[in-house]
Order: structure tokens, then sequence, then C-alpha cells
């Protein structure tokens, strides 16, 4: 059972205001906000000058385990998440084996609830082998499939690039399905002409290149099209191009939409002019593309075409990113200081914190309906984390909790430290400090 604690006169950022005000957690929920009295029976937490908000729901990572524990595993990770202020998380179906059956979905749960210090949940992989089995299955009761990351198993798992594979789901599939949006076909046309021209030795900047806008646009509207046709619930994973963004709607409200997109914040962050001092350490499918790329999807944020910010954390050992062009491993660790890069935004006047928290919050919370999480509420699950706005931290090795060892924002200062992370009511972190005794829970689907 979690303790009793008070946090006095905190700035609280939630549903679209932020208030000074008092907030009670017992029993691992949020018992009462307001201008509350001493309390001789809880803990008390001075939040003068402090801002509290709702713990972060990041709806896509890779978090490794089972069967990529070198680079990554659900203890490491969701340390370092708690760290940076997210909560709960959603992990994809890419570990070994792939999720493809609910057997393996319900052990990776398993190994979660002994494991994860955050909230978890899983996507249940689908592709063209088990379209079948997926579509047998009360869907509707998952948070949603994806076939994020099982092309790396083997060519031809894209939906993208299966419009048959994708009518059959979209027709069938009562829960979100959340995909890729890439052409492989165009993506294989220019490694291969890259290749020929370089070899092995592929210049980095010629990544947003080979995995192109062609590949992305192209491969977005069709699916929307056809998730359209079938009033199928789409869900575009890691947009990364202007042009992507105007398929999307924000005329009206996130919940009454069927297309829904998210920004990873590494596609707000770097541009490919950051591939010149990064180079591998930045690989991401789908590439991180130009300033005016990252410009328009931050636009696209601000005005409600894109929903959610995740960040598509997807740990390497240093050895599988330092490779060459063609060997190097895509993605990398970032989880740990997603909610720094926002808030960062915020300090450069680009973005309100009610924004942040509708889309790093708010939003996810909607999207995957997931009860009583995401939201300061009395009777919500405490999910909360603590931010001194006035506190910079340095980006080094010796303060990264990825079990890879290594970040590609390593050097970077931020003007923001998360202080006190809340699961469940539980005070998981202070000040660097874990208490890692009680576990994170399953996230639920909110009963409609």
């Amino acid at each position: 059972m979690s303790e009793r604690t008070l946090i006095k006169n905190i700035s609280i950022v939630n549903e679209r205001q932020t208030i000074i005000s008092d907030l009670l957690i017992d029993n691992g929920i949020i018992q009462k906000i307001g201008q509350l009295g001493d309390d001789l029976n809880a803990s008390i937490i001075d939040g003068n000058g402090k801002y509290l908000f709702p713990g972060i729901i990041d709806g896509q990572v890779h978090f490794r385990e089972p069967g990529l524990t070198h680079k990554a595993d659900l203890y490491t990770e969701s340390k370092a998440a708690i760290a940076g202020g997210v909560t709960s998380f959603i992990d994809m179906p890419n570990t070994k084996p792939n999720v493809l059956t609910m057997e393996i979905l319900n052990e990776k749960y398993q190994i979660a609830s002994e494991k994860s210090l955050a909230n978890f949940g899983f996507f249940l992989g689908v592709n063209g082998d088990n379209l079948d089995y997926v579509l047998n299955l009360d869907t509707s009761k998952l948070l949603g499939v994806s076939d994020d990351g099982l092309y790396f198993t083997k060519k031809g798992n894209l939906l993208a690039d299966n419009p048959k594979t994708m009518e059959r789901l979209f027709a069938n599939c009562k829960s979100i399905i959340a995909i890729h949006s890439e052409k492989e076909q165009i993506v294989d046309e220019n490694e291969k002409l890259y290749r020929e021209k370089y070899g092995e030795n592929v210049p980095m900047e010629y990544h947003p290149i080979i995995r192109s806008e062609k590949a992305c646009y192209e491969a977005t509207q069709r699916a929307i099209d056809l998730a359209n046709q079938y009033r199928a619930r789409l869900h575009i994973l890691h947009l990364s191009t202007e042009r992507e963004t105007h398929l999307f709607r924000n005329d009206i409200p996130l919940k009454e939409k069927n297309i829904t997109t998210e920004v990873s914040v590494h596609h707000l962050w770097f541009c490919d002019k950051d591939y010149e001092r990064l180079g591998t350490l930045i690989k991401w499918n789908p590439a991180i593309k130009t300033e005016k790329d990252k410009q328009g999807l931050f636009k696209a944020l601000l005005d409600d075409r894109i929903d959610i910010i995740t960040t598509d954390h997807a740990p390497h050992t240093l050895d599988e990113k330092q490779k060459p062009y063609f060997q190097s491993m895509s993605g990398a660790p970032i989880v740990q200081h997603s909610f720094n890069i926002m808030l960062e935004f915020y300090k450069q006047g680009l973005i309100s914190l009610e924004k942040i928290t509708e889309k790093m919050c708010h939003n996810p919370a909607i999207l995957y309906n997931i009860e009583k999480r995401g939201y300061i509420r009395e009777g919500y699950f405490a999910d909360l984390t603590i931010v001194d706005m006035n506190s910079s931290s340095t980006v080094e090795k010796k303060n990264i909790l990825y079990k890879c060892g290594w970040s590609p924002l390593e050097g970077t200062t931020f003007q923001t430290k998360v202080t006190h992370t809340f699961v469940n009511g539980n005070l998981v972190y202070e000040n660097g400090k874990f208490n890692e005794s009680i576990k994170g829970q399953a996230l639920k689907k909110s009963i409609e």
C-alpha cells in the first residue's frame, strides 16, 4: 500500500490550466485537490515554486524484453523512464520471439509485473503470417495491434506494403491498428542505388533520402484511404514529414477520430543537419528529415493534426550503432529525456505547459482508452511528476540509466529537472534515488 502524501502549494498543470493548489495521495489514488490543511498522518512535500504534471504515458517504446536483453530490459528502461517522468508505457511487438500470439503477449505482461517500475501495456504484433490468428481473437480487448519493428525479422512484414492484408485487418479488427508507414519497395530501390554508389559505407546524410518523404507519404496516404473505406481505427506511428501532416484532421475532437497520429521527440529535436555531428547515433526509421519537416511537425502538433507525443525509444549497444550504414541498427534510447526535451521547447516559447500535458498525458489516455490515468483528477491513480523548472541538468554517461549506457543527447544541458515521480501513489523516484520495492501495474482499458 502506498504512503499517504500531501503535496502543498504546487502549480498543477492539468486540463488546459495551471493552478496553485494542494493534493492529497492516499491508497494509491488522488484523494483530494484543493486548499487542504496540514495532515499529521501524511508525508508532506513542499511544492512551492515547483510544477506538478500527470505522469507521462509513452505510447511507443521498444524495451527489448524478452530476447534482446543485452540492449535493454523492462527493469532498466522503466527505471530510466521513471527518472524522466514517464509513469506508463506501451511496448512494441518486435522482441524475440515476436509477439504474434496471446501466449507470448501474456508472458510479456508477466515479466513486466515482476520487473517494471512503471505501468505497462503491450501491442500484439500483426503481419501476413498471423493475420488469421489475430482476426479470430476478440481484438476489442487489446490495447492495440501493430506491425512496428516486425520488418526487421523479415522483408514483407510491413502492413503499409500489403494492401490486401491491410484490407482484411481494417475490415475486421476491433482495436487500434498502429502501423509503421513507409513503402518498403521505394526504400529498397533507394538502398540499391546508394549501395551501387558507395558500397556499405553510405554517408549518413543520405539516410532521409533513402528512407524518403515519398516512401512515407505514399504509404500513409494509402493506409488512410483504406482505413476510411472500412471505418477502421488506424494510428500512424512516428510521423516524420511535413507533407504527411496535411493528411490528418483537426476539425473534430480526438475521441471522434478514427485516424490518428503521433510525433516522436527526436523528429522534433533533431534534423538532417545533425547527421554530420552524430552520424549513425541518430539513425532511426523513419529517418530524421529536414528542418522544414521538423517545423511542419511542430506546427501540426500545436494545431492538433498530430495527437500525441511518443519516444520510439529503441536502444542498441554502441557497437551495434557504430557500424557502416547498412549494418548500423536503427533506433536509439531517449525515454529518460523526452519530457526535458518538450520542456526545453516551453522554455524557448514554442509550446505551453498545458499543451505538453495534453499531448504527453491526456491524449495518450484518450487514444488508447486507458482507465483512470493521464489526468490529475480525484479518484484517478496517483501517477504524478514534480518538475523544478529552474534547475538545469546535463546529460552525461554517469547519469544515463539506459542499459546500453549512451544517449544521442550526451552533452546537452536542459533547463529543467524531474525531482519526484509517483506511480500508483508510490514515490518511486526522488532526486536521483529510487524506491524499487513496488512494481508498476498493467494498463487497463476503460469500460465504455
